[in-house]
């Protein structure tokens, strides 16, 4: 696996070596949401995810408990797909949200150990911050399944309108030895989020 090199590097300028020998398949999304009560939205609000097929090689029997191995992989492709992120982004990141789901081999604490020790150190490195804990879900399941992954306000957990869940799958994976980690940052709150007002200008998104 390549050596995290992010020190010292400005917001927004990760630079790391290319996907881990480990990643089968990278999926990059980026939804834009125009209209949500058909009277437009006054700025659209872009959604982006990174679906990363891993090998899990933390499920083969006689493997050891212990997971920092896993742990260190998490740290490892969240620097690799945040430049990728960013760019398609196109935007500040103001949320964020993780989810894996683990193959039907593995365990739900292989999950846990990719997403959670060390994960969030270069999402935040790159978006310049992030007081809040980044929301995560974890599940297993079969290749295709799908997750809610959970979205926040980067800085501020009581941000009720930058509350959200963006679904999202891919359709070969996990196979059972293996785990998709799921990465997703947005520009902005809830489409025409009413309930809960932004931390950015007290207002609620108007429309």
């Amino acid at each position: 696996m390549s050596e995290l090199t992010f020190a010292g590097l400005g917001a927004g300028s990760l630079a790391v070596a290319a996907w881990p020998a480990c990643v089968r398949k990278a999926q990059l999304t980026r939804e834009t949401v125009f209209d949500e009560t058909q009277a437009g939205l006054r700025v659209p609000v872009v959604r982006v995810a990174a679906a990363l097929a891993v090998a899990n090689a933390w499920c083969m029997p006689g493997e050891p408990g212990r997971l920092d191995g896993l742990a260190a992989l998490g740290e490892e492709l969240a620097a690799a797909s945040m430049p990728e992120l960013l760019a398609l982004l196109d935007a500040p990141a103001v949320a964020y949200g993780k989810a894996a789901i683990v193959g039907t081999r593995g365990e739900l604490e292989h999950g846990a150990a990719l997403l959670h020790p060390q994960l969030g150190k270069p999402v935040r490195f790159a978006i310049g911050g992030g007081a809040a804990v980044i929301p995560s879900n974890n599940k297993i399941g079969p290749a295709g399944s799908s997750i809610d992954v959970p979205l926040g306000h980067k800085d501020d957990p009581w941000s009720f309108a930058f509350i959200d869940t963006l679904t999202l799958s891919m359709s070969d994976a996990p196979r059972e030895d293996e785990i998709v980690l799921f990465i997703a940052l947005a520009s902005g709150r809830r489409p025409a989020a009413r309930i809960g007002v932004s931390r950015d200008d007290g207002k609620p998104n108007a429309t």
